[in-house]
């Protein structure tokens, strides 16, 4: 079993809401033994009451993994509970946003074990992308056990540099907003055509998710998608040169707009 340290040993979870539930809910169907897994939320859900997990007891010693999910502003509350329970070989993952290794050396000493990733919030339905970057201490091993982990939400990318996770963030981490305020503008603009509200919505939902399978699922690269459904001087033809406009369509637009949310995330960590 791929996990077999962890149900000996046991597993922390400091933070069980929806990103947490998304992943443990992943990982108990992977097979980790409920009883191995201790959580600490101050508000649980009815359904992280009823999965069997031990809730807000004692945390075990020298745990095999500890996952750390909290909001940054609780940090400071959560930390100092784990760290008399920290093996020297104990492997922590922390999905909190804008918290960076550094900030898990200064308290758990500079020989922890940390893994730093970035989910994003299709991780709910199991369809995210994450990406990780462990601190000079993990070995591969550890860093296959937290990749392993991961894939329970989705796709995992390893990154080279933790300063990359900046871009990240404007990208995978933010990208699912941007996709949504999308479907918001073509329902719109379906709307402005003459459509009433619901065919609207379903019509923009509908695209989006079923071009967004077919780029997943599809040989082909989506320039390569786009050119196939494109006649000439047809209607998509003419909906593109907008869109591709250089100076006013979506490819600027959509530059500044992860420029703009990765400075933001630099920034936060200042």
């Amino acid at each position: 079993m791929v996990f077999d340290d962890i149900a000996a040993r046991g597993m922390v979870i400091f933070g069980c809401g929806k990103m947490g539930s998304a992943m443990l809910e992943g990982w108990l169907s992977r097979g980790i033994p409920p009883a191995s897994v201790t959580v600490i939320d101050p508000h649980p859900s009815d359904w992280l009451k009823s999965v069997g997990v031990q809730l807000n007891t004692p945390i075990p010693e020298n745990t095999a993994v500890a996952v750390i999910a909290v909001k940054p502003q609780m940090m400071g509350a959560a930390l100092p509970n784990l760290t008399a329970a920290m093996g020297s070989d104990t492997v922590v993952i922390s999905v909190a946003a804008g918290t960076p290794i550094a900030r898990f050396e200064a308290e758990f000493g500079t020989k922890a074990k940390v893994i730093r990733a970035m989910p994003n919030t299709p991780a709910a339905i199991g369809r995210g992308i994450t990406a990780m970057i462990g601190n000079e201490n993990c070995t591969e091993a550890d860093l296959t056990l937290a990749d392993n982990l991961l894939q329970a939400v989705g796709q995992v990318v390893r990154l080279e540099t933790e300063d990359q996770i900046d871009a990240v963030t404007g990208v995978s981490g933010s990208g699912p907003a941007y996709v949504f305020y999308m479907i918001d503008c073509l329902a719109a603009a379906a709307r402005a055509e003459g459509l009433p509200d619901e065919m609207a919505m379903d019509l923009a939902k509908a695209t989006v998710a079923g071009a967004g399978a077919l780029a997943m699922d599809a040989q082909e690269s989506p320039e390569q998608l786009r050119i196939n459904v494109t006649s000439p001087n047809g209607t998509t033809q003419a909906g593109l040169e907008v869109l591709m406009d250089a100076t006013s369509g979506l490819a600027p637009l959509i530059r500044d707009t992860v420029k703009a949310a990765a400075a933001r995330s630099r920034a936060l960590k200042g």
